[in-house]
């Protein structure tokens, strides 16, 4: 069943230059994994765009409760380069009270823009 549903877009280039005024948000925002790719290089600011906005749906599909914290929601790509979330502590706890146990994601980035989608999917009641 699903319990909630959320998006997000990013504007790329915007995103790219609040990153390099303020070099730490990259640390604050994403973990280690977030950052680098399956071969070991940096993202683009398209990929952590995209990644950011996922964060971002997930906080609105949980209803936007104050106290998230960003590295409790991470995005990561299997081998096939697919992506998936993984959450705990502040996030997971905000799901386990909605009844999330599955989560689906989506992500997209074209023309400047980055965009996600999140599907939280729990139990029928």
């Amino acid at each position: 069943m699903i319990v909630a549903v959320g998006i997000d877009v990013v504007l790329v280039a915007r995103f790219a230059r609040a990153m390099e005024r303020t070099p730490l948000m990259i640390e604050r925002l994403f973990t280690a994994a977030e950052r680098t790719t399956s071969s070991g290089g940096q993202r683009s600011a398209e990929s952590l765009a995209a990644r950011f906005a996922a964060k971002e749906a997930v906080a609105k599909a949980l209803g936007a409760p104050a106290g998230l914290h960003w590295h409790d929601c991470e995005v990561v790509s299997d081998a096939s380069g697919r992506p998936w979330l993984t959450v705990s502590g502040t996030v997971a706890a905000a799901a386990k009270e909605l009844g999330v146990r599955r989560w689906h994601l989506s992500l997209s980035h074209d023309g400047g823009i980055a965009s996600a989608m999140v599907v939280a999917e729990g139990d029928a009641s």
